[in-house]
């Protein structure tokens, strides 16, 4: 009886720490909006990526596909040690983020969630899209197979980032869905 009960209490106590760190890793409104400002107020650093874009290895190949599963926590390692990083640590610690990786963390969350949903939302078509652009690929006499090969790898990073983005769990997906139109614009006034 003794040592039921010692059972009892022990999967009661797991049950709890359980449950209250899954409520304290859950994606909300506030955590959304804070990475949304932090966005916002990262437009004024465009001079400081500029400059940082430059001197990354390997960027501004168009072969290579980035993870987007890890896009912002990949962003925060690439800009450490460079001055960009402690100017964006400021503005993330004032949006109340602990730290750079908290903030890189929870920004791969926010970008699965909202391309799951805009793959929802358009999940039809963009499979025809791809499959009618793998048959043009593989059906074209002006590629040679080395292009068709590397055109092949970079749709099958496109085809990875939409399984990954499918996997965005519905809680994520339900707070990122009330701030779409704010993240669309937010990242079309930086494309400007």
């Amino acid at each position: 009886m003794k040592h039921t009960l010692s059972l009892c209490l022990t999967l009661v106590v797991t049950l709890l720490f359980t449950t209250s760190t899954l409520a304290a890793d859950r994606l909300t409104n506030e955590k959304v909006r804070a990475f949304i400002s932090t966005l916002q107020e990262a437009e004024t650093l465009d001079d400081d990526f500029d400059q940082l874009n430059e001197q990354m290895p390997g960027s501004g190949n168009p072969s290579e596909m980035p993870d987007f599963s890890s896009i912002f926590s990949d962003s925060v390692n690439q800009m450490r040690g460079h001055e960009a990083y402690n100017r964006m640590e400021g503005i993330v610690k004032e949006n109340g983020f602990d730290s750079m990786e908290e903030w890189g963390a929870t920004g791969d969350r926010v970008f699965q969630a909202w391309m799951a949903i805009e793959m929802e939302d358009q999940h039809p078509q963009m499979a025809r899209k791809m499959a009618a652009a793998m048959d043009e690929i593989n059906n074209n006499p002006n590629l040679s197979e080395a292009q068709k090969e590397q055109m092949r790898a970079m749709m099958g990073g496109a085809t990875a980032a939409m399984e990954s983005a499918r996997q965005a769990p519905e809680s994520d997906k339900q707070a990122v869905r009330p701030h779409m139109q704010a993240l669309r614009a937010v990242t079309e006034s930086g494309e400007r």
